[in-house]
């Protein structure tokens, strides 16, 4: 009776967590959890996703082997035998395959077959296989596992087992094949053939698995970007609504300042006119009582006292009437009006400029900043704004010599190895203390209107000017510095000291690139060149390595472009992707290059742009500083002039790397000479 009750308390685990009924034929999983085998290939064959634990959901690349678990069938068992169930209908699709794999004995056609013997193209079971072991007649026939597909394995036309593979018309044949219809072909071993085909599917499997899994990754952290993009755009939003209502406040401050004068000169001339009216109100009571007098004595004509009395006119009578022209038109009405009218202009003007042009209406003399989508500010000076290249608004300026450390990377000072004193640089704190001098001298300078512009309309420019003046700040911004391009030089001598020898590396080059003159020259061709298609090569962007790699020391050479546009200068690690669209020097986080792209240079690395003042060079030189970890770009000219210079630590040996995409633009190793 214990052990009844113990057996019956199984049940629970006894029980498929898919049909909730006791196991039937049950399967184990690698991660230990069972199923029933009809209903694990079902939940398998009705979802889309990849393969896993309907459980724990453990990721399984191929389908597994499913093997009937017998212990835990014999428990189910016995659980059914003490409780009284009956054994449940077998499947009858797991009936029909359970027939199908069994191998009958080609002799007795009762028994069930453990060899096949490819000589006699027979399949035997244990009893009739016996002669082909100890039998000596025998020993020369192969003996392999059971299998099905006996009879596809002969050759239809000679009946002889076709164990050999022809490579020329991809087909099995056999040895009589080979030497009549298949004569010359090359060929191989069936079963290497077959080891080899399965090898490569097997890779392509894993391919697929890894690009499927490289596909999630990617969406994975596209739902991330989205996330953070609708914050950032909830932040801006945030921001201009700010800044909006603040000028809306402003200019509701303005209306009521300007509704407060017309009230003010409306109370004015109302007073004035009010006063007015009880002079000649009182004016007229005057003239009337007068007027009583003079009545009163006509009627007393016939009487010799009329002759004795007189009646003088009063003074007001010497006072002439008349109605005052007055209206609210006072001086600084009429500038309110004024600066409403040319405010409305103004601002009209602006707002039908696109937003990146309208700064350079706003502040057509002064110091100009924008700020990036990550929130960076950089500062920048023009004398024509209108004329740059930025289409951001990103103001660029030739003077300036950026320097872009990698994520993380410490900020490291430039050592060219000479022995040399720069000029000092004007510091950024400088240029702001100067900035404000000037803005204040403006402040103070009064304005001077143009001669015939209206003293309204005059005053109503000055408050414009003035608050011009007064709402455009600039930025406190630290650690920037700027240099005349003619003053910060490094003499070229210097740097040929460390001048190297490169070549291009065919095995790189993409099937655009034509390389010429000893492999110093790659030029762009429209007719694709007949390279072998080999894991190293660039498949996707037209670009080239060099053969040689740097990891220390120090490292220069110069590079001449017959053209400096659609084309990129830079420094790969071997690793960088060959294949797919990350493959693009700068646009990954194995490498870094300066690229011309429609007349506009940049700086580019891990996808992210730094826009460079472009000096238009016609030949690049390139100073690598494994040991300081730093890459400095060069205008070569009488001087070598640095424009941009990347700092970022080595991990691996870095390869020359060059991209160029315009048909007939070329780029040429120079050969160095002191």
């Amino acid at each position: 009776m214990a052990e009844n009750m113990s057996l019956l308390s199984l049940e629970d685990d006894l029980t498929c967590s898919i049909c909730l009924c006791l196991f039937n034929n049950p399967v184990s999983l690698l991660c230990g959890h069972s199923f029933c085998a009809s209903c694990l290939e079902a939940s398998w064959n009705d979802t889309t996703s990849s393969l896993s634990c309907p459980n724990c959901r453990m990721h399984f690349n191929s389908r597994p082997d499913l093997k009937k678990n017998t212990v835990l069938s014999a428990v189910v068992d016995a659980y059914r035998f003490k409780a009284g169930i009956s054994e449940p209908v077998s499947d009858p699709i797991e009936v029909k395959n359970k027939d199908e794999e069994i191998i009958k004995c080609d002799n007795c056609m009762e028994a069930k077959a453990v060899k096949t013997c490819l000589t006699c193209m027979a399949s035997y079971c244990e009893d009739h296989v016996r002669p082909h072991r100890e039998n000596a007649v025998f020993r020369a026939h192969q003996l392999s596992e059971p299998l099905p597909d006996l009879m596809d394995r002969l050759c239809p036309d000679h009946g002889k087992l076709m164990d050999l593979y022809c490579s020329q018309h991809q087909c099995c044949i056999c040895s009589s094949c080979l030497q009549n219809v298949h004569k010359g072909c090359k060929f191989t071993n069936a079963d290497d053939q077959r080891i080899k085909h399965k090898t490569d599917l097997i890779d392509k499997l894993n391919t697929l698995d890894a690009k499927t899994d490289k596909n999630q990754q990617v969406i994975t952290q596209m739902k991330e970007q989205q996330s953070k993009l609708k914050e950032h755009a909830a932040s801006r939003k945030r921001i201009l609504e700010a800044e909006y209502r603040h000028i809306r406040e402003m200019f509701e401050r303005d209306e009521k300042e300007a509704m407060l004068a017309i009230s003010k000169e409306q109370e004015k001339g109302q007073g004035k006119l009010a006063s007015l009216i009880k002079k000649c109100n009182e004016n007229v009571e005057k003239m009337s009582r007068t007027k009583s007098e003079i009545n009163s004595l006509l009627d007393q004509s016939q009487s010799l006292s009329f002759l004795k009395t007189s009646v003088d006119l009063p003074s007001v009578v010497n006072f002439e009437p008349y109605s005052p022209r007055i209206n609210v038109d006072s001086k600084e009405v009429i500038a309110y009006h004024s600066s409403a009218v040319a405010l409305k202009g103004w601002i009209s003007k602006i707002l039908d400029q696109p937003a990146e042009n309208r700064i350079s209406i706003l502040k057509p003399d002064g110091v100009n900043y924008s700020a990036n989508c990550s929130g960076n500010q950089f500062p920048g000076t023009s004398e024509n704004p209108a004329s740059l290249s930025n289409p951001r608004g990103m103001f660029s300026v030739s003077p300036i010599h950026l320097r872009s450390p990698s994520p993380g990377a410490p900020l490291r000072t430039r050592d060219s190895g000479a022995k040399k004193k720069n000029p000092p640089q004007k510091s950024h704190a400088k240029d702001l203390s100067d900035h404000k001098e000037r803005k204040d001298q403006r402040a103070n300078r009064p304005w001077i209107p143009p001669k015939g512009m209206s003293p309204a309309f005059s005053k109503s420019m000055e408050s414009l000017l003035d608050f011009n003046l007064k709402t455009v700040e600039i930025p406190e911004i630290k650690n920037f510095a700027v240099s005349s391009p003619l003053d910060n030089f490094d003499k070229r001598s210097d740097l040929l000291k460390y001048g190297t020898i490169l070549n291009f590396d065919v095995r790189t080059a993409h099937k655009r690139i034509f390389l010429s003159e000893n492999d110093t020259k790659a030029t762009i061709s429209d007719e694709p060149a007949n390279y072998p298609d080999i894991p190293t090569r660039f498949s996707v962007c037209s670009q080239v390595l060099c053969t040689k790699g740097f990891s220390q020391g120090r490292h220069y050479w110069e590079i001449k472009m017959s053209s400096n546009n659609f084309c990129g200068l830079g420094l790969a690690y071997g690793r960088i992707d060959r294949k797919g669209p990350s493959s693009r020097l700068g646009r990954n986080a194995e490498s870094w290059c300066v690229e011309w792209f429609n007349m506009k240079l940049s700086a580019w690395h891990n996808s992210i742009e730094t826009v460079l003042a472009n000096p238009n060079p016609s030949r690049v030189g390139i100073m690598l500083d494994c040991d300081a970890g730093s890459a400095t770009f060069y205008n070569v000219q009488d001087r070598a002039y640095p424009f941009h210079t990347f700092v970022f630590p080595f991990s691996k040996p870095v390869y020359p790397a060059f991209w160029i995409f315009s048909n007939g633009s070329s780029v040429s190793l120079c050969k160095l000479t002191q």
